[in-house]
């Protein structure tokens, strides 16, 4: 009764009281409308006008797209969109742009001069990395080092990798590992040649690659079973466990709407979190019972020799002497250093064959220097890298001419910047174009012919790194290639062993590689697939182990 009595006095209001009322909750509501407008209006004010009285800088030219949304609908409908922003920053006929995807500033850079001034001059303000579903699954929560957005994590993470796992001792310790690999890889493509079989260099050299980093990490070349192919291949499992690689390397900062739009985080539009969530699932199905087996070995004192880097990982201690890593943060960690080594070097040797074979002079002074620097009585070593100049000048050439992807990892901006005359907001995305940059025609003049002999006059012993960002082999800087020296050795020797061991020629029929990258990506169209012939004694060449 009595709340059917208050509905019936609050329904007895008079017409004039209820007409004064709204006229109050009227002027109410636009005096709270005039105040919001009139903040946004000093806000913006004071942004144009910096208290210093110095002019606000412009952002460099690009576009900003739709409320909200930004270009991200024009992104969806351009793909790849590695292609659509240089032709973008074509269009516009600059060296740097800037296009708003969501909230977000994403600047390409094609410029080395732009790129130096960046991340040598201000590289402490571009170290860190982006949010977005793909690193959050492969690094477990943000827990690694290499796409880990910077904070103590971060550093805790590039300490141990820089101190403990790529040092220059390391590096020597773990020689005869590498070397084991390389002539394992021999044996596999001598059985290969000796049956008359074709040999397809994608393939071959992703799982050099691949068995490389395994034996580095896990100490051992293979997965399942533990037993090799006859003829040297890879199992069953290898495969499965390099596919899964590269569909992880292929989708890690690849415009997910998501990481632009988080809101439409989990409806997955584009289908990039489940491939994901897959490829991620299937790596962890083969590292993660040898990571757990391995320190439940070490925990029992069954294992105490440290032979590998998985080993260095369980048996780094804190300073109260106990264990610096956790699994959780060990797994993910392994999976990105294991993920960082099959594709760059694997892309620049398949190029420079194709390259090669198209141009039998290049094919020609490259077998002359391995037989004048080696000979034909012994294999190529690690220790001839440095004489093999131009061996390694063409595959600075592939690097340039070929990169591995279009642009390097996303740097985030940490606070507001200038660079090149332009401002930077904070958190704006930085993406170095590795394609950009090596085919720069201010830099390198015919920038679309592969021509080797363009790196020997700059330095009497030719590496394959590029300090000046002149274009991109291992990247520099403080979210820079952790291990050039390996990725050195992994890709110097493979294409030495490769030239020094077999004469190569195209199968019947075909008389030139059609050098034609990929509708979706920067590999060759179509795999390198050739016809080789041993050139070397028979005794040489080593057995499958």
């Amino acid at each position: 009764m009595n709340s059917l009595a208050l509905n019936s006095s609050n329904s007895d209001m008079s017409w004039t009281e209820t007409t004064t009322f709204s006229n109050k909750y009227v002027l109410t509501t636009l005096q709270a409308v005039v105040v919001i407008v009139l903040m946004m209006l000093f806000k913006r004010l004071m942004m144009k006008s910096p208290k210093d009285g110095s002019k606000k800088l412009p952002l460099p030219p690009g576009f900003a797209g739709w409320p909200v949304v930004g270009m991200v609908p024009a992104m969806l409908n351009n793909r790849p969109v590695f292609r659509w922003l240089h032709s973008l920053m074509k269009r516009l006929n600059t060296e740097i742009a800037c296009v708003r995807l969501g909230n977000t500033h994403v600047i390409p850079v094609t410029c080395p001069q732009i790129a130096r001034e960046m991340f040598k001059q201000q590289d402490a303000i571009f170290a860190s990395r982006p949010l977005s579903y793909a690193q959050k699954v492969l690094s477990n929560g943000y827990k690694t080092c290499v796409i880990t957005p910077f904070g103590e994590q971060f550093k805790k993470m590039r300490r141990v990798v820089m101190t403990e796992i790529v040092c220059p001792a390391r590096h020597r310790w773990l020689h005869d590992k590498r070397a084991e690999e390389t002539d394992h890889l021999t044996a596999w493509l001598y059985n290969m040649v000796k049956s008359s079989s074709t040999v397809d260099f994608r393939d071959v050299s992703r799982h050099y690659c691949g068995n490389v980093i395994k034996k580095l990490f896990f100490g051992t070349r293979t997965f399942g079973s533990g037993k090799t192919a006859a003829d040297g291949g890879p199992t069953a499992e290898d495969i499965e466990h390099m596919e899964a690689m590269f569909d992880g390397l292929g989708f890690t900062f690849a415009f997910c709407i998501s990481d632009f739009l988080p809101w439409l985080t989990g409806l997955d539009l584009n289908g990039h979190e489940k491939i994901m969530r897959r490829a991620s699932a299937v790596m962890d199905k083969y590292h993660d019972p040898i990571v757990d087996e391995r320190i439940k070995m070490w925990r029992e004192g069954k294992r105490t020799q440290v032979e590998d880097f998985l080993d260095v990982f369980i048996s780094l201690k804190n300073e109260d002497g106990n264990p610096l890593l956790t699994p959780d943060e060990i797994k993910p960690t392994l999976k990105e250093l294991v993920m960082a080594a099959p594709d760059n070097p694997s892309n620049a040797v398949e190029w420079t064959m194709a390259e090669m074979v198209n141009n039998p002079e290049i094919l020609r002074k490259a077998m002359e220097e391995i037989d004048r620097v080696v000979g034909k009585d012994r294999l190529v070593q690690e220790s001839d890298i440095p004489k093999l100049n131009y061996v390694k000048a063409c595959l600075r050439e592939a690097f340039r001419l070929h990169p591995v992807a279009a642009f390097n990892l996303p740097h985030v901006a940490l606070c507001d910047t200038t660079v090149a005359g332009y401002h930077i907001p904070k958190g704006s995305q930085v993406l170095l174009s590795r394609y950009g940059l090596g085919r720069n025609p201010k830099v390198w003049s015919d920038p679309l012919s592969f021509k080797p002999e363009r790196h020997l006059n700059e330095c009497s012993e030719v590496t394959l790194i590029e300090n000046d960002l002149r274009f991109i082999s291992f990247s520099t800087g403080r979210r820079g290639c952790a291990a050039p020296a390996l990725g050195t050795a992994i890709t110097t020797m493979m294409l030495a062993r490769i030239l020094q061991g077999f004469t190569w020629k195209l199968p019947e029929g075909e008389r030139r590689v059609e050098l034609v990258e990929s509708s979706h990506d920067l590999f060759l169209a179509k795999p390198l697939v050739m016809v080789g012939e041993p050139r070397l004694a028979d005794h040489l060449y080593p057995t499958v182990n």
